[in-house]
């Protein structure tokens, strides 16, 4: 059994299809929620670290008096080999931590929209059950520099870092896998303001109305997960 431990930063991004694999084969899930009143485990109380997303940036230290103090708990956790997992601002500060640089984008990218595996994705055992080329749910207006050390996964027209692995224990994705049509529902009624429509970003109309790429793309998580935890 994992002892799972998961940061969220907003109410309306949890682990989606996350939280059924975890219950499903019996491992415990335990929370950090910046949100509310919150603590951090010790080290020794979780063996895996999720990061959850948010609409803040990395960058926003003054206006989010706990990201100092979020940092230094992910770099203590990678440092002592926890498997961390970060998707979309978790991805960014697990780049940031481990030295890159990250920025805002010069587009956003909020929708469905396709990404590919880099050559190196392609030569990577823990993707070894995914296509090459599908298509995902966006929601991010930063980027980053890959990571030093680390292997880039995934990229696409508008983000060339769109997933990368640092010593086959830390996973960054920026896109969202985990999404369900009620976490999207959530972070549309979130972020309208967001939703200006161009060639990168997609209305609520069109994102709420796609309903096929759910299922697959929580299948592709669990594999990744299935792998991580073997």
């Amino acid at each position: 059994m994992l002892r799972i431990h998961t940061i969220m930063h907003v109410p309306f991004e949890g682990l989606g299809c996350i939280a059924d694999w975890i219950r499903s084969n019996g491992h415990s899930v335990s929370f950090t929620k910046l949100y509310e009143p919150h603590s951090f485990p010790s080290q020794q109380a979780f063996d895996w670290l999720i990061v959850m997303g948010g609409p803040m940036g990395v960058y926003d230290d003054d206006k989010y008096h706990w990201l100092a103090d979020e940092k230094n708990f992910i770099k203590e956790s990678i440092d002592a080999g926890k498997t961390v997992i970060g998707i979309c601002l978790g991805s960014q500060l697990i780049a940031e931590v481990l030295g890159a640089k990250v920025y805002p984008n010069n587009q956003k990218e909020i929708g469905w929209m396709p990404i590919h595996k880099t050559n190196n994705g392609k030569e990577a055992p823990i993707l070894s059950n995914i296509e090459d080329k599908f298509t995902v749910f966006h929601w991010h207006g930063d980027t980053f520099d890959l990571p030093e050390g680390s292997t880039r996964l995934f990229s696409s027209q508008v983000c060339i870092n769109q997933a990368f692995l640092y010593k086959d224990k830390v996973l960054g994705l920026q896109f969202h896998f985990e999404v369900t049509p009620e976490s999207v529902k959530e972070m549309v009624a979130n972020g309208m303001d967001e939703l200006v429509e161009n060639d990168s970003i997609q209305s609520a109309k069109t994102i709420l109305e796609e309903q096929s790429y759910y299922g697959k793309n929580n299948e592709r998580l669990i594999s990744i997960l299935e792998k991580l935890a073997n």
